[in-house]
Formats: structure tokens, C-alpha cells, sequence
């Protein structure tokens, strides 16, 4: 660990003058399948770069990422807990980085450090690529932190007849649906917000949904955030329950499943989320050239 406190997992610019370098940043981030899914698309698209992991102390990412830039870094990706570091330390801010209230792609264009966010353009891409019709679509979205505030942009886009935002606070809920209600009226989506509690009262008129998107953070502690009633009221056999997390069947999606809906965890977003990324950094011309499913299919096979 040097000065910085960085734990550089084979990642600092200066050790590979020969290539581009990437990284990216979090604590933890040994367990990071980044590196795997990037270092693929650039097999895929013929491109010459490394791209690595780099653990920054908690009040060190700003420094971190200075020092990576400063010595020819190309770009990082940021997870867990610095997307709100990485919004502070981006100069400019793309419109959805500003819409999702966070950033998770840092770049430099034109002397400037850009922040982007694609975790919800992510999604997006997962639930398209496996089937889902969000036109039309009633979504229920649990959760109304920076996950949820993430996905709620490009969600809209999509034009769903209706969206609600469920959260255990009322009060986080209805912000959420005051800021996008803009952006809701442009596409025509009814939007509303609900507490978790209220989605177990059937009179509340919450009838089942065509997508469940669990953006809480219940799925890292073994817990849903729906109760046994709510669940009932939420899924059909012709339901799609989405888990953020990726890795293990939660909670969440085992109630999912108990009442005949189909189920994914967050791992095709996490490919997507990439792909958006490595295409913003090496140029929207390889999206022919790279196979997000691919890659997914592989990262499913070597996990079983």
C-alpha cells in the first residue's frame, strides 16, 4: 500500500507503457468480474489496453483517481461506495450522470475529466435482451436510493404505461417521483410512489406487475423487501422479478418464483453496464465488433 493507501491490483498506467489503461475503483474490489468482462471485449474488438482493479481507502478516491489520470490513465469505472466521490471529482457531467445522481464512468475528452453513468442504460439493455416489453409495461421499482435513482431515466425512455416507486420511507418515494415527473410526462408513464407497507393492502389498487426491479440492498443481507402478503398482491405466473444483486438466488427472487414468475439476478446488467462503458472509451464504431451476451453466457458458465 503506498501513500495513497491504494491497493493496486497490477493496475497503475506507468507498469504498462505499451497500452491503454483502465481500471476500476471500489473497497472491496477483489471479487471485481469487471477486469474479465473488459478484458474480453477487448479480445473481442481487437483493442490493445489493460484494464485492472484498484482498491482506494474510504476519503482517498479523489486522490486516487488524480494520481491514475495523472500518470496516462484512460479511464475507471467506479462501483461501491465512490460514485458519489467520482460525481464530486468529474468536471463535467453527462445528462444522465446528472439524472442518476451518480457516476460509474470517468473519462478524459478534451483536457476534462467526463462522469457517465450506465448502470440504468444496463438494465435497460439486460431486460430487452431477454425478452421483456417495457413498452406499455407496469413496472414496480423497490427502492429509492442511488440504484433505483439510477434506473428510473432510463426506464422512462422506455415509455411503460406505469412505474411506482415502493421504499420503506414515503418521504425518499415521493422525492424520487417529484424529480423524474418531468421526464414521466414527456413519455406518457403514469408515475407514483408507495411504501413497502402499503403493497400488502390490495385496496391500494397495487395489481400485479409485468416487471419487479429490486434496487434495495436487502439482497446482500438474505432479505426481501417485500413481505410474504406483498408478494402474493405483486406476482403472477406472467410476472419478471429483476434482482440487482448477482451471483445467488435472494430472497426476493425466491418468492418470485414461488408464485410462477420468472426471475434474473443483475448479471447481464453488470455485462451491459461494461459494454456501455468500454464503448464510450474505445468509440461507439465496436458495438458490432463486441457481444455483451457472449461475454454473459461465458461469466454464467464459469460461475456454475
Amino acid at each position: 500500500m503506498n501513500s495513497l493507501s491504494i491497493n493496486d491490483f497490477h493496475t497503475m498506467p506507468n507498469d504498462f507503457p505499451d497500452l491503454d489503461v483502465y481500471a476500476v475503483v471500489g473497497n472491496p474490489i477483489a471479487h471485481s468480474k469487471s477486469p474479465v468482462i473488459h478484458q474480453r471485449f477487448a479480445e473481442q474488438a481487437k483493442q490493445k489496453m489493460h484494464y485492472g482493479r484498484i482498491q482506494a481507502e474510504l476519503g482517498d478516491f479523489a486522490k486516487v483517481a488524480k494520481s491514475f489520470f495523472a500518470a496516462g490513465g484512460m479511464g475507471l469505472n467506479i462501483t461501491i461506495p465512490f460514485k458519489l466521490d467520482a460525481q464530486a471529482f468529474a468536471e463535467v457531467l453527462t445528462p444522465r450522470a446528472q439524472l442518476a445522481g451518480a457516476v460509474n464512468t470517468l473519462y478524459r475528452q478534451n483536457s476534462q475529466i467526463f462522469g457517465d453513468n450506465t448502470d440504468g442504460a444496463g438494465l435497460v439493455r439486460d431486460l430487452l435482451a431477454q425478452g421483456l416489453q417495457l413498452r406499455g409495461a407496469r413496472i414496480l421499482l423497490l427502492g429509492a436510493g442511488g440504484a433505483a435513482r439510477g434506473a428510473m431515466g432510463p426506464l422512462l425512455e422506455q415509455s411503460p404505461k406505469q412505474l411506482i416507486i415502493a421504499n420503506r420511507s414515503s418521504a425518499k418515494a415521493n422525492d424520487l417521483a417529484q424529480l423524474f415527473g418531468g421526464l414521466a410526462k414527456t413519455n406518457g408513464v403514469e408515475l407514483a410512489s408507495s411504501t413497502l407497507n402499503e403493497l400488502e393492502d390490495p385496496k391500494k389498487g397495487h395489481t400485479p406487475f409485468e416487471l419487479v426491479i429490486n434496487a434495495t440492498a436487502a439482497g446482500l443481507s438474505g432479505e426481501s423487501p417485500l413481505s410474504a402478503q406483498a408478494a402474493d398482491n405483486i406476482f403472477i405466473p406472467s410476472s419478471f422479478a429483476y434482482e440487482m444483486v448477482y451471483g445467488k438466488s435472494t430472497a426476493f427472487m425466491q418468492q418470485a418464483l414461488q408464485r410462477g414468475a420468472r426471475v434474473s439476478d443483475g448479471l447481464g446488467m453488470l455485462v451491459e453496464q461494461a459494454a456501455d462503458a468500454f464503448l464510450i472509451w474505445r468509440g461507439a464504431k465496436l458495438n458490432l465488433m463486441i457481444d455483451p451476451r457472449s461475454v454473459l453466457a461465458k461469466l454464467r458458465h464459469s460461475c456454475d
